[in-house]
């Protein structure tokens, strides 16, 4: 007999009552239970942490020691939920599940009031894909929209939770990196005054800019750790009570007349036998690229703008690097928490490529070390001047994205209630087209797009 046991571990964060934990594993995609309430939430260490063992043997689960809420399904491998939710909460469906998705899906989620279905073609978790733009994201914070603006607002309302979520001993903290960020320009001055109101701001003086830069920038931001962020937006969606759900939505109208249900088979036990078909109280189209294809948006503003970087081991930096030169160079160093650090970039307009360039993979190497000759090792570097040849023992990927791009900036807006065949009038929010800027927009975008749902839920 075959048997795979999973040790479970959980642990309660003063900010959550309940924390999903959720594993991909050959036969059963996704686990996760709620842990019970603490009295004394300081008390939870990790030495002290409590396990629950799961078994699966031919295709059956049982749980020993587990609480009676815990739900698993081994024939699941296209949909994370969690309970029911109560009868009087509106829902909500989310198309998209990228980092503009995800998290305009748990802002919703968080108030209360709703109970949110994601619905994607590709989750958070599955194999990186072109078609995941969020999977291939540097990611740091540094807005370029001047100050004054809507989308300068936006972006600061997410420095402002990145630099909450960031503090040492905070619930997110392995997510993000804090460090010093410099900005180098080719020309005699940054494009906007978008860096004012950053930490530490600065100057950088004359003798101490890269060789081709005429002025440059110093202050402190945050990088994102982009695979342990997109887990962290994915386990407090579910943690709060949302479900996602793998689904490849042609149309629009067909989440507005039946919601999600269409997707879940309740043969395959992906939902309660007794689930209808039913339309949801909104609709929020977070679907980047796919809205210039999807069916009711076809929004031909929308284009592929291809990024593509080299992803390097080089634990020793842990400092921010970019040179904005002359026709749309564009050269970063961006270290993660864990150690990797990405080099970039490029920035190719309706290029559809999916896959690395050899010869732009060269170029980003001599680019980076350019810019960053600490990146060769240190062994390496304390005998001799470094080459891109000695960062080749350092690489550990290369990847591209095609970055979602829309003229004239981000669509969020609200669109007039679109009637359905039983009469419901359904609001449909916009959030979408943020190109290289998802990170760096998402959680400001998400709290519009919260606002101009509710503002529309109003008048329904």
């Amino acid at each position: 007999m075959t048997m795979i046991s999973i040790f479970i571990s959980y642990i309660n964060i003063t900010t959550l009552s309940k924390l999903y934990f959720f594993l991909p594993l050959d036969n059963l995609r996704y686990c996760y239970f709620v842990p019970p309430q603490s009295s004394n939430r300081e008390n939870y260490r990790p030495e002290g942490l409590r396990s629950k063992e799961l078994r699966h043997s031919h295709g059956n689960l049982t749980c020993r020691g587990a609480p009676d809420n815990l739900h698993l399904d081994p024939n699941d491998h296209n949909n994370m939920t969690t309970h029911p939710a109560p009868a009087t909460k509106k829902t909500v469906v989310v198309l998209g599940a990228g980092v503009i998705g995800l998290t305009t899906g748990l802002k919703i989620q968080a108030t209360g009031r709703y109970q949110v279905e994601i619905i994607a073609d590709i989750l958070p978790t599955d194999p990186k894909n072109i078609k995941y733009t969020s999977q291939w994201a540097g990611a740091h914070y540094v807005s370029v929209s001047p100050k004054g603006t809507a989308q300068a607002d936006i972006d600061h309302r997410t420095f402002l939770e990145f630099w909450e979520l960031s503090k040492p001993g905070g619930e997110a903290e392995h997510c993000f990196l804090r460090l010093k960020q410099t900005e180098y320009y080719h020309s005699e001055g940054p494009p906007s005054d978008s860096l004012e109101g950053m930490p530490n701001l600065r100057e950088v003086p004359t003798n101490d800019l890269f060789h081709r830069a005429k002025c440059g920038y110093e202050f402190d931001t945050v990088t994102i750790d982009v695979p342990q962020y997109l887990q962290y937006l994915s386990s407090h969606f579910l943690a709060r009570g949302g479900r996602i759900t793998r689904g490849h939505v042609q149309h629009i109208d067909q989440v507005l007349e039946a919601g999600v249900t269409q997707f879940r088979h309740p043969e395959d036990g992906h939902a309660p036998k007794n689930e209808r078909p039913a339309p949801p109280h909104a609709v929020v189209v977070c679907t980047g690229l796919g809205a210039r294809t999807l069916g009711g948006v076809e929004d031909r503003t929308v284009h592929p703008v291809r990024g593509q970087t080299v992803l390097v081991r080089a634990p020793w930096i842990r400092f921010g690097r970019t040179f904005e030169g002359k026709g749309g160079e564009w050269t970063y160093i961006i270290p993660r928490r864990s150690g990797d650090v990405i080099i970039g970039g490029t920035q190719a307009k309706d290029d559809w490529y999916p896959h690395p360039r050899p010869e732009t993979t060269a170029d980003i190497l001599r680019r980076g070390l350019e810019l960053c000759p600490e990146l060769v090792p240190p062994e390496i570097s304390a005998q001799r001047p470094g080459t891109t040849e000695d960062l080749l023992s350092i690489v550990i990927g290369e990847g591209c994205g095609l970055r979602p791009v829309r003229d004239g900036g981000p669509r969020i807006e609200a669109a007039s209630p679109v009637p359905t065949l039983n009469g419901r009038r359904v609001p449909v929010v916009y959030n979408y087209g943020h190109g290289a800027r998802g990170y760096i927009s998402s959680i400001g975008s998400a709290e519009v797009a919260l606002e101009l749902l509710e503002r529309e839920l109003e008048h329904v």
